[in-house]
């Protein structure tokens, strides 16, 4: 598995395992934890959750996923804004260790922007990082202001990594954050890297560009899409899978690399920015 490394020095692998919209349904939970069980047998032990994912629903399924192999796994979890404070912070640390079946969590983010401020998030997650209830820390949804904000308060050099949306049809990023982050070598984490939504995701995979360099390497345009992010410095891609073949299907897109004329194709097909935007969510 390909790795980069984190502020601290600690190794993280460039492609995981997302789980939005997981623990929503009980039906679904024994497929979603096999999912997860089978990305993590074909290297993809990085395994990004949150609190607010079915109201801790989806650090259940992982739990459950991870049981008996906590220590091959790289675990990410994220915390809302309303409960980054000192005292919250650390109470919901520990309903989400709990819910998760582990004694720490090795990655853990502000999941975006809130009302607490900075500074006292970054002195709870200190508190906890001392505690060894998480290894490191960082955000999510921070534009480049954001991350130049952190940066300056006590604790802000530790900031680990910025989670943010980011795919061939959401590039924003690459105006001003991404650079940011790469000269302090801070990777970018991309979420929905396929997209979210059905429908954002066919006209995302249809575009004929898209098409025409995934027939050069006999690969779906998914492992196109995602072999892109995986080529780009300083990022870490988290595609979300239940289906086993899609599961196989995204560890597969570390096989593909992409040529200069692959890489001048998508930038037609997918322009880069030519000015700043505001920082996509979802």
């Amino acid at each position: 598995m390909k790795t980069l490394l984190l502020p601290s020095g600690v190794a993280i692998p460039a492609l995981g395992q997302g789980t939005w919209y997981m623990g929503e349904d009980p039906a679904q939970k024994k497929r979603e934890v096999d999912a997860l069980r089978l990305g993590m047998e074909l290297g993809m032990t990085l395994v990004d959750t949150a609190e607010m994912y079915a109201d801790g629903g989806a650090e259940k399924v992982v739990g459950e996923a991870i049981a008996g192999r906590r220590d091959e796994v790289f675990l990410v979890s994220k915390v809302y804004p309303h409960n980054a404070g000192r005292r919250s912070m650390q109470a919901a640390c520990e309903r989400s260790l709990k819910r998760l079946g582990s004694d720490h969590i090795d990655l853990y983010l502000l999941h975006w922007p809130g009302s607490v401020p900075l500074a006292e998030t970054l002195e709870a997650f200190e508190s906890l990082k001392k505690a060894g209830k998480i290894r490191d820390f960082g955000v999510s949804n921070f534009d480049r202001d954001g991350m130049q904000e952190a940066s300056e308060l006590p604790g802000g050099a530790e900031v680990a990594v910025n989670q943010v949306l980011y795919n061939l049809k959401r590039r924003g990023v690459e105006w001003d954050l991404l650079p940011w982050c790469r000269e302090r070598a801070i990777p970018v984490m991309a979420y929905s890297p396929l997209e979210s939504s059905a429908n954002e995701q066919r006209r995302l995979l249809g575009n004929p560009h898209l098409l025409a360099v995934a027939a050069r390497h006999a690969a779906s345009p998914a492992q196109i899409a995602l072999a892109w992010l995986l080529q780009q410095e300083q990022v870490i891609v988290i595609p979300k899978a239940v289906d086993p073949a899609h599961v196989r299907e995204n560890r597969a897109a570390l096989d593909v690399m992409l040529t200069a004329q692959d890489l001048a194709e998508l930038d037609q097909g997918f322009p880069p920015p030519r000015h700043g935007s505001a920082l996509d969510m979802r």
